[in-house]
């Protein structure tokens, strides 16, 4: 058996491309048209779909790796790639069950479409068990959907937009409609992005006027709150997963970043590298450490997704917490890099800086720390009684 080599899929002349081109697109405050380009003619789109439907058939711990590596080169890149592989991945997680919903995404991933991921909404910290975006029936079997998405990664460029709504007028109760949509004047995406960090994503919020999905993309029809379809799964497993991936990928960057700083930067009271400095030394063991217990979780997470492992209600405990703890990490690894790396770091040019930026968009992603916390307290103690 051979083993994975994430640099076929990302080669270093590629990575080195898309790190130079990050600090413009942060700076500018734009979005990485050329990073898109050549990831989509390296066939990266397409690394979680089947070889037969035209793709690289990856697996998702695979597929952690690469964004891993990705996010070392530009966080922001990465994270908007996320939302694209986040609906493969899905994809994967059913067809891996036998269900071919998302046959199309597989087919227009393989193609270079690009999928993009509308589900949060302002004040919804549902998320994906209810919505305040309206969703009406257009008699065909397809819906229409109004209200307001926001963080729409991939704004300027996705060929469609996974979403959903609340269908009130069942006759059987409520129902949460998952469908995808495609671009038109129903679509408005506003120019808003203006952020500390995360830029290049261009996560613009999207306005649903009325926009129409037609029966064949609405894909999933549910109870809304917390049940165990197979499609609200697989959104919250790989979610979850490759998000932590990214922050995991800055938090690698961010100890080398530290490792040439400290190499490099001379004590004119020692007169040798900080690398001899006892305390420097114990700041990037202490990064190294905590850095160290990420990758395995991932791994260990994703491959029993990728090999079916049933972990019942515990799923989303062990979901939701490696994305917590990947987002602190990745944040106290940050932290302390920008100390080794010296006042240097604290200019808005250095890398370090922008990582520093980057990093605390982790924390508006869902899983958030409340719920972390309440998901795991609720595994381990039970609900809240009077």
């Amino acid at each position: 058996m051979t083993s994975f080599d994430p640099a076929r899929y990302l080669p270093d002349d590629l990575l080195a491309r898309i790190r130079e081109r990050a600090v413009v697109h942060d700076r500018e405050n734009t979005f990485p048209h050329d990073d898109l380009d050549e990831l989509r003619e390296a066939g990266y789109l397409g690394i979680l779909v089947p070889t037969e439907l035209g793709g690289a058939g990856l697996s998702l711990a695979e597929a952690s790796l690469l964004q891993q590596r990705l996010a070392g080169a530009a966080p922001a890149t990465a994270l908007a790639v996320n939302m694209h592989l986040v609906w493969t991945g899905v994809a994967k997680v059913l067809s891996d069950r036998g269900i071919d919903d998302l046959a199309f995404v597989q087919s227009g991933a393989a193609a270079g479409e690009v999928f993009a991921f509308g589900i949060s909404e302002a004040g919804n910290d549902l998320v994906l068990f209810g919505s305040d975006t309206e969703a009406r029936p257009d008699g065909r079997g397809g819906y229409t959907f109004t209200g307001t998405k926001i963080f729409t990664s991939l704004s300027p460029v996705w060929d469609h937009l996974g979403v959903h709504g609340l269908d009130e007028t069942s006759p059987e109760g409520p129902r949460m409609v998952f469908a995808f949509l495609d671009r038109s004047d129903d679509v408005v995406a506003r120019d808003d992005w203006d952020t500390l960090g995360m830029r290049g994503t261009q996560s613009r919020t999207t306005e649903l006027r009325g926009a129409h999905a037609p029966a064949d993309r609405v894909i999933r029809r549910v109870v809304p709150g917390p049940q165990p379809d197979p499609l609200v799964f697989g959104i919250f497993a790989v979610f979850e997963i490759l998000l932590a991936s990214v922050y995991t990928g800055i938090a690698r960057r961010a100890i080398e970043l530290a490792v040439e700083a400290a190499t490099s930067r001379r004590s004119k009271k020692t007169g040798t590298t900080y690398a001899n400095d006892p305390d420097i030394r114990w700041r990037v063991a202490d990064m190294a450490l905590a850095y160290d217990a990420l990758p395995p979780q991932l791994a260990s997470l994703a491959s029993d997704v990728d090999t079916l492992v049933d972990h019942g209600a515990r799923w989303f405990t062990l979901l939701s917490g490696v994305k917590y703890r990947a987002v602190a990490m990745a944040k106290e690894v940050v932290d302390d890099a920008i100390l080794v790396g010296g006042g240097s770091a604290y200019f808005s040019r250095h890398e370090l800086s922008r990582l520093y930026r980057d990093v605390l968009a982790g924390m508006f992603h869902p899983s958030d720390s409340e719920s972390a916390h309440s998901t795991a307290a609720t595994a381990w103690l039970g609900p809240v009684t009077d």
